[in-house]
């Protein structure tokens, strides 16, 4: 897909991954809608990087979990620009529970979580199917987490919702085709203000060094290493759909404890 001239919505793009989304396509010269629920005055701070970048911007206040924001939102897109060629579903909120006592996961906390990282790109896909049908062409992609694949994660709403979406992403890339390709991305850690406020300070660091010790790649992902992922799903992955690609340093492949590298002797 060309970047250039399309029509992009990222939700969840105040800060963080949907921050540098809309960045990213605001450089390549896409027309993007940068959505928050609360950080207002951070949005308006991507907002402003986006316009500097030579971008169109439309700033939309929506709750993904609100079937008529999430239309509202496409439909602001569409009656701008006449359009909607991409959408990134990256908005996500978590609750802080103990895996191992289940009491401290209530069912309204577990909904809450579900309600917008799965029912919300549910809605977000919903409204924005018709404006890509009437393109003949589409793509989304979907900002999901390795924790589908390990079962570790913040709590357990968050984990499921997190495989849930990606079980969204393959049947919706099933049933979307061929016009519209829908993958999804499965980050590990991330540098972001999110995670060191869901996790809290101390726990972040452990966690990053925990992880930086043993994936591959020696560190952690930032909002860039991830958003790059997004922005090529779109722009240059033509003939996939129904993917779910790992960004994640390649901790899945660690077995051990990482060893530093060493200069080979003569």
């Amino acid at each position: 897909m060309k970047i250039e001239g399309a029509v992009v919505i990222v939700t969840g793009s105040a800060t963080g991954v949907g921050a540098s989304c809309a960045r990213i396509f605001a450089e390549k010269g896409a027309r993007v809608v940068v959505n928050y629920s609360r950080s207002r005055d951070e949005a308006e701070e991507t907002a402003s990087v986006c316009r500097a970048a030579g971008a169109e911007v439309e700033l939309v206040q929506a709750d993904v979990s609100d079937d008529a924001a999430c239309r509202m939102m496409v439909a602001k897109a569409v009656d701008r620009w006449g359009r909607l060629d991409a959408l990134v579903n990256n908005a996500a909120v978590t609750v802080k529970s103990d895996p191992f006592d289940l009491e401290t996961l209530s069912a309204d906390d577990f909904q809450t979580v579900f309600g917008v990282n799965v029912v919300g790109a549910y809605h977000m896909c919903r409204a924005a199917l018709p404006a890509m049908r009437a393109n003949g062409a589409g793509a989304i992609v979907n900002v999901s987490s390795n924790v589908a694949f390990t079962g570790g994660g913040s709590s357990l709403a968050y984990t499921a919702s997190k495989g849930a979406l990606n079980a969204l992403t393959l049947a919706l890339a099933r049933t979307c085709g061929p016009e519209i390709r829908v993958n999804a991305v499965c980050p590990g850690v991330i540098d972001t203000r999110w995670m060191r406020q869901t996790l809290g300070p101390d726990a972040y660091e452990a966690l990053a060094a925990r992880f930086s010790s043993t994936a591959p790649l020696g560190r952690v992902a930032t909002p860039e290493d991830v958003a790059g992922a997004v922005v090529w799903l779109v722009e240059g992955a033509d003939f996939i759909t129904g993917e779910l690609l790992p960004v994640d340093g390649g901790i899945r492949l660690a077995g051990g404890t990482r060893k530093p590298a060493t200069k080979a002797e003569d």
